[in-house]
């Protein structure tokens, strides 16, 4: 058994063919592994509606190749990345509908409205401001506790570019938050008039003046693989 409760590739494995028939065994896969593919299809896509539409094609699309897709070394390494693909395909067609990238840059400016969660840009919408690799590998990696090797060979890429979007993302993604905290925090203090005026430095891409201060880093509250790990996105 993985950590968290996933279960992984080894354990799959091992398990299809225990089941009579190829419709038993699929529907065995499928309520052993939907709820957590249902859960990387949200939080590549950070929509409900997208996840289940994503999951249910990527489940689709396996049953129709079931038979290749059992004999694969890992079949759960088989559908997380074509539900990747699926998403990463989602997002590109929104992207052209509403010509260009403006869209990602608004979500990521999102506040969370959770009552139990600071003022601070959402883990959620903080990860639709980074590209389609990274986002990929920090959810993969952090969220689902795959390795290097897996996340390489779920997404087809080598180990060193998991490595490398996994260090970019997470820094990205880390001074999206820190960005946050430090907004909701001058607002406070500023009081409820100047809360509603958006600081133009703290847009993603833009380095806020505060973060050339050496200010300190890797906090847990802005730290994302913590709070990946942590299950806050989900």
């Amino acid at each position: 058994m993985a950590p968290d409760g996933l279960h992984s590739d080894h354990d799959d494995h091992e398990r299809l063919g225990d089941h009579g028939g190829p419709a038993a065994e699929f529907h065995a896969f499928f309520e052993r592994h939907h709820r957590q593919l249902s859960r990387l299809a949200y939080l590549l896509t950070n929509d409900h509606d997208a996840a289940d539409d994503i999951t249910a094609d990527a489940f689709t699309a396996a049953w129709r190749r079931w038979d290749s897709v059992r004999q694969a070394d890992s079949p759960l390494a088989y559908l997380r990345r074509t539900v990747a693909n699926m998403a990463a395909s989602r997002l590109r067609k929104i992207i052209r509908e509403r010509h260009g990238l403006g869209i990602l840059g608004g979500l990521a400016e999102t506040r969370s409205t959770d009552t139990d969660v600071p003022a601070v840009v959402d883990v959620r919408t903080a990860l639709m401001s980074l590209s389609t690799g990274k986002r990929e590998c920090l959810v993969l990696r952090y969220a689902f506790d795959l390795s290097e090797d897996e996340t390489a060979r779920t997404l087809g890429i080598s180990v060193g570019t998991v490595k490398s979007q996994t260090s970019k993302g997470a820094g990205e993604l880390e001074r999206i938050l820190l960005a946050g905290t430090r907004d909701s925090t001058r607002d406070s203090a500023r009081g409820p008039q100047a809360a509603s005026v958006t600081d133009p430095v703290a847009r993603p891409g833009r380095k806020h003046p505060e973060a050339r201060k050496g200010l300190p880093r890797r906090r847990h509250d802005v730290d994302p693989r913590a709070r990946l790990r942590g299950g806050e996105a989900t």
